[in-house]
This record gives C-alpha cells, sequence and structure tokens, in this order.
C-alpha cells in the first residue's frame, strides 16, 4: 500500500510517499511544496491543489494521511492551514482515496511512545526508523514522514 503524507501548511507543505508492506515500510519519497507570499491566498491554494495532484498521480497512493489541525497561537494562520487542509482532502476526495486523519498527539505516540515528545525527538526518530543518514529537511518534510509512519503503524497492528 502506497500512504502519501502531507503536513498542511500555506507557504510551506510537506509531503513524503512510503511503500507499506505487510509488516513494515519503505520511503520512497519526501519533500515540501511551496508558494510565495506574494500571490494571492486563492492561487497558493490553487498551486497547492495542482501540486498534490501531480503527487496522486505519479505515486498512486491509497491512502493520504493528514494532520489534523489542533493549535494555532494565531487565528488567523489557523484558518489559513485549515483551507490548506481542506484542499488536500479535495484532492484525496476528487481522486477517490481514503483519507487518513490524525493529530499531533497521535503522531508524538506512534514515534516515540511520548505524547509530549519534543519536535528534535520525533525528527530522530524519523530519521532512525526510516533509515536515513540525515533528518530530512525542511522540518515539513519530516513532519510528513511521521504522519506517513503514524498511518502505516495503523495498518501494521
Amino acid at each position: 500500500m502506497v500512504i502519501l503524507g502531507i503536513d498542511p501548511g500555506i507557504a510551506t507543505i510537506g509531503y513524503a510517499v512510503i511503500l507499506l508492506n505487510k509488516k513494515d515500510f519503505s520511503v520512497i519519497d519526501y519533500g515540501h511544496i511551496e508558494t510565495k507570499k506574494g500571490k494571492e491566498f486563492s492561487q497558493r491554494l490553487l498551486e497547492i491543489y495542482q501540486d498534490l495532484n501531480k503527487l496522486i498521480k505519479k505515486y498512486r497512493p491509497e491512502q493520504v494521511a493528514v494532520e489534523n489541525l489542533y493549535f494555532a497561537k494565531n487565528a488567523k494562520t489557523a484558518i489559513n492551514v485549515g483551507q490548506a487542509r481542506g484542499v488536500v482532502m479535495l484532492a484525496a476526495a476528487e481522486n477517490k482515496i481514503q483519507v487518513f486523519e490524525c493529530t499531533p498527539l497521535q503522531v508524538k505516540q506512534a514515534l516515540t511512545g511520548y505524547g509530549q515528545a519534543p519536535k528534535a525527538q520525533i525528527q530522530k526518530m524519523v530519521k532512525a526508523v526510516c533509515g536515513l543518514k540525515l533528518i530530512p529537511k525542511p522540518d515539513d518534510a519530516a513532519d510528513a514522514l511521521a504522519i506517513a509512519i503514524t498511518c502505516a503503524q495503523t495498518k501494521i497492528f
């Protein structure tokens, strides 16, 4: 099963593609989608949507894993990220792909067993679990891998 993990955002959207076998997974690809700050917001959402569709067409995931928005210090940021998350959900639905949603707490628990783990610990675990030489950059790509791994673990156990 191919899983596309997404860390939603507006300026930077992390993505990760993993292949889940019966009891383990392998990393196929990871990276980020970037939108330019000066662009009209609706155009940034369109760009995210188009780039997600390219990833979907390229990798043909059977599941899209996306993190739930749980908290934001800035209400405007929360609303904007929520809209980007909606674009992710739309792209998945349009392509008839099942969506797995998880909270940051679930991601932290899945990777470290501790729901309050700091971001650096999550990144180190992503590196270790994926057998990577370096922590994925940008942070959004590492987060997308963590989200995809969380989804995979729900399928394994």
